[in-house]
């Protein structure tokens, strides 16, 4: 028992209960340490395809959570590929990493807050700001990604704080909180939303009986629009996606219980299409292409293809097909050369998007999230293990594999980000940076 904790035979309970709180409180009160780095290798100055690459928000420019980036290692030695940095610091949390004009930002625990972490390219501090309590109940941490704009930051913490930001700084610039000013209420575990920027608008989702998604001004954070509320619904822990049908720009987005669609333009409610799982975790961003939107949940409910169609105003939508054995959690699904590719506690899965029918299912390094680039799936296991596998429909080899270092807590649920030829692991207080560029 630590010193401080030490007691004498016959201390009552009440005083025990006391020294505790204030151990407990000394322990929160202790001063932030500095963000440390344990550096292997600085980024080259002359390095101009790192500086400028780019990751701006959750799942990258396009909201698919595939690269563009090519001259990528095709298989990783013995142990992995090079690690470059590790820092440590970040706060608590499954927040994924953004990356825009040589900072790389993301969102931890810290001091009873959830915090805003920017690094450089170096994984050298810049600077760390508040947005709102910490979530400190189940799962601990923070959820969702920031979102870069130009020259602005945007955040939306697990208790529905959206906040904007100056990116260079960190300064605030407005903030509101969306479960407040539009009456709704928190889910069991938390907003785990990361907004989406649609040209002047913040895209965010508080749910309950007055709305269902809101846009607000980017600006000033006033509301642009609100969209009917969803029959009740809360809330899901899944990020809007965007996609148009004929001349209707429309959000996708999951609700507690739905699949829903909102005009993009004007707020007006689409559609609502009841997908229940259960404990309401619809995690996974919708994939749209063409006309077609796919969904999945977790815990037996598995995965769904419909296709929309316009009639008149409305949109009507048909059901395709569905796949039970896919039953995506939170890791995510992606959408390569008409293929999908995303795991359930079974393990990896590859369906073909026009038919659903199953390419393979294969356990992989187990069930986790994933990223793809350059032709290739990076996927990370809640249990701390990444693999490297191609992305093709005849088979889930591995030619790539390592255990992540030791030191964080929790399961390594953060999606893994490739940009700038890095790639960057999150796993609870610590951010990593690996080469992944051939040589």
């Amino acid at each position: 028992m630590p010193e401080s904790l030490q007691f004498a035979r016959g201390t009552s309970v009440v005083a025990l209960l006391v020294m505790l709180a204030v151990a407990s409180c000394s322990r929160q009160e202790t001063p932030v340490r500095p963000v440390a780095t344990t550096q292997n290798r600085p980024a080259e100055p002359g390095d101009t395809g790192l500086a400028s690459a780019e990751w701006r928000q959750f799942h990258g420019p396009n909201l698919d959570n595939v690269s563009t980036e090519t001259g990528l290692l095709k298989a990783w030695p013995a142990g992995g590929p090079e690690r470059i940095w590790t820092v440590e610091g970040i706060g608590m949390g499954f927040s994924s990493a953004a990356i825009a004009d040589g900072l790389i930002y993301t969102a931890g625990n810290r001091g009873g807050e959830t915090t805003i972490t920017a690094l450089d390219l170096n994984g050298q501090l810049q600077w760390q700001k508040p947005n709102g309590a910490s979530w400190t109940d189940s799962y601990e941490g923070a959820r969702g990604t920031p979102t870069i704009d130009g020259n602005r930051l945007y955040h939306e913490s697990p208790h529905g704080r959206v906040i904007c930001m100056d990116a260079k700084t960190g300064q605030e610039i407005w903030s509101r909180n969306i479960l407040d000013d539009f009456g709704s209420k928190n889910l069991k575990w938390a907003l785990a939303e990361s907004v989406v920027i649609d040209g002047d608008h913040v895209i965010c989702t508080p749910g309950g009986p007055q709305t269902c998604i809101v846009a607000l001004d980017n600006t000033t954070g006033k509301t642009a629009w609100q969209s009917p509320s969803a029959q009740g619904d809360l809330a899901g822990y899944a990020s809007p996606a965007l996609g148009q049908l004929g001349d209707v720009r429309m959000i996708l987005q999951m609700t507690g219980k739905a699949l829903v669609g909102v005009n993009a333009d004007t707020g007006d409610l689409l559609f609502r299409l009841e997908h229940d799982t259960r404990y309401d975790v619809n995690a996974m961003r919708p994939i749209f292409k063409d006309g077609y939107v796919f969904i999945s949940s977790n815990y037996g409910t598995g995965s769904v293809m419909f296709k929309l169609n316009l009639d008149g105003g409305r949109v009507v939508a048909q059901k395709v097909w569905e796949h039970k054995p896919l039953d995506n959690h939170h890791g995510g699904v992606v959408l390569v050369d008409g293929y999908l590719y995303g795991s359930s506690g079974r393990g990896w899965h590859c369906l073909k998007w026009e038919t659903g029918q199953s390419a393979y299912q294969e356990r992989g390094v187990g069930k986790g999230s994933l990223t793809c680039a350059d032709g290739m799936l990076y996927t990370l296991s809640e249990n701390h293990k990444m693999g490297l596998v191609a992305a093709t429909p005849s088979g889930h080899q591995l030619v790539g594999r390592f255990d992540l270092p030791g030191g964080g807590q929790g399961q390594s649920w953060a999606h893994p980000v490739v940009c700038g030829g890095r790639l960057y692991i999150r796993h609870g207080d610590f951010l990593y940076a690996y080469d992944v560029k051939a040589q």
